[in-house]
């Protein structure tokens, strides 16, 4: 029983501290979709002479 008083009052204290936590937020608010033209934008071409510039490998870039 002094195991549930001591949780009990940390809980108020805790409470009183802290207040109450915010309300949850769905996964469905936090997200948005946005459309875009044709082929994906600007970017999203491949490249494959530029792709070097972007991979990255530390037994490169290290020359082992």
């Amino acid at each position: 029983m002094g195991k549930d008083v001591t949780t009990d009052a940390a809980a108020v204290l805790r409470h009183a501290r802290f207040g109450q936590l915010p309300e949850r937020i769905r996964f469905e608010d936090m997200t948005e979709e946005v459309e875009t033209g044709p082929g994906g934008g600007a970017g999203a071409a491949h490249n494959p002479e530029g792709s070097w510039k972007y991979y990255s490998c530390l037994t490169l870039d290290l020359g082992l």
